[in-house]
């Protein structure tokens, strides 16, 4: 998740595929959590975007910031995009027949692990952006919430995670903005929130 050098020449420069990884996870949490807020059902849409644009165009996304060198774009799309798979994977497998629907105090675990992990990378977040600390905060604290509403068989719990995932969706969607807007301009439009360490070993744009 670092912007390229837009100081380079076009035809120079590597493209930033950190935009891609960010729209993949934002449009496919804010359509979940639509779901999870209660407002729409589940359904093929759902899964199908959680598939391609959440799992599949954000391991691509990851697959490019390993080229880059960045080890947190890299391990955050991958890991995310792995995410996506699994849900999709956790919702169609019990419906062919070859393994049965987990236990609720499951999911709330499998919910768990990923807000541990999510965590972690939120920890990391100190030394990017405020952006990336928005996104990556709210979004531990959604794997909380959600698993939590599944554990406690609370469903007040989890229609309320779908608002907070609904903030979280947007987020990542807003520095997906900011990054594609600063590339194409060449300057900053929307404020990100530059950290205050001058010693960073990741690339940010300015604030």
């Amino acid at each position: 998740m670092a912007y390229s050098d837009t100081s380079l020449p076009i035809n120079v420069r590597k493209a930033n595929p950190a935009p891609l990884g960010l729209m993949g996870f934002g449009l496919t949490t804010v359509l979940l959590n639509l779901h999870n807020a209660d407002l729409v059902p589940m359904g093929s849409a759902i899964l199908a975007m959680g598939l391609t644009f959440g799992g599949i165009a954000q391991i691509l996304a990851g697959m490019l910031e390993y080229g880059n060198g960045n080890t947190f774009g890299m391990t955050a799309f991958t890991a995310y995009g792995a995410f996506w798979l699994s849900f999709v994977a956790l919702i169609g497998l019990p419906h062919t027949g070859i393994v049965d629907a987990s236990t609720p105090n499951l999911v709330g675990s499998y919910l768990l692990a990923w807000g541990l992990f999510t965590f972690i990378m939120f920890i990391a977040t100190l030394r990017i952006t405020r952006a990336h600390q928005v996104i990556f905060l709210s979004l531990t604290v959604l794997f909380i919430l959600l698993a939590l509403g599944d554990m406690l068989a609370m469903p007040v719990v989890t229609q309320f995670a779908g608002y907070e995932g609904l903030f979280c969706g947007f987020s990542a969607i807003y520095l997906a903005a900011a990054e594609i807007l600063e590339d194409t301009y060449g300057y900053a439009l929307l404020p990100i929130g530059k950290p205050t360490t001058a010693t960073m070993s990741f690339r940010t744009a300015s604030a």
